[in-house]
């Protein structure tokens, strides 16, 4: 989408899951190197779209941030009932330019934070421009929430790939913990 760049941004188990079956991320998941590379990606973002169970939780800051939360409950756009800077959007109708345009951005970075539906929604808009998927090898979450729909009979890494999408090469942001960040992204042309 002219004007914007689109990054997602995940933390997973081993299995694929961004949470426990309760919707809670258990503590094993939160990694001190993974936190920071969102926290700068948060820092530069225009937009911060994400589910109605999502969010960053970083106190002050994320009332600041402009927030996009995607949702079937309006028929459009609307603002938020509780959240400050924050709107509405059903894609299914309105285009995501008018979700934009309603917060007063026309361009910028858009981090996109989850959940799997939100993920599921702009990879098959084919608007993602990086996937920084970070996978913590220590930590299992049978019944978990999926990063993905269809995680775990496939792999995070398999739907990336059916999307179109190129793993570049890995870094390791904590050993003992067994986390590493892949970035994903279309191919260079």
């Amino acid at each position: 989408m002219s004007g914007f760049r689109f990054e997602a941004y995940a933390i997973v188990s081993a299995d694929g899951m961004l949470a426990d079956a309760q919707r809670h991320m258990p503590e094993q998941l939160h990694i001190a190197a993974d936190q920071r590379f969102f926290t700068e990606a948060l820092d530069r973002a225009a937009l911060v779209v994400h589910g109605a169970h999502s969010h960053e939780q970083q106190g002050a800051a994320s009332d600041r941030r402009r927030r996009v939360v995607l949702t079937r409950t309006v028929s459009g756009i609307a603002v938020h009932p509780i959240l400050p800077n924050t709107i509405l959007w059903n894609p299914e109708h309105a285009p995501f330019r008018d979700a934009a345009n309603a917060m007063g951005v026309a361009e910028g970075l858009v981090v996109v934070s989850g959940a799997a539906q939100v993920f599921a929604h702009f990879l098959r808009q084919r608007s993602i421009d990086a996937f920084h998927l970070t996978r913590v090898a220590t930590v299992t979450l049978p019944g978990g929430r999926p990063v993905l729909p269809g995680v775990p009979a496939e792999t995070p890494e398999q739907i990336l790939a059916r999307h179109g999408l190129e793993p570049a090469p890995g870094r390791v942001l904590d050993a003992r913990a067994g986390a590493t960040l892949v970035t994903w992204a279309p191919p260079a042309h």
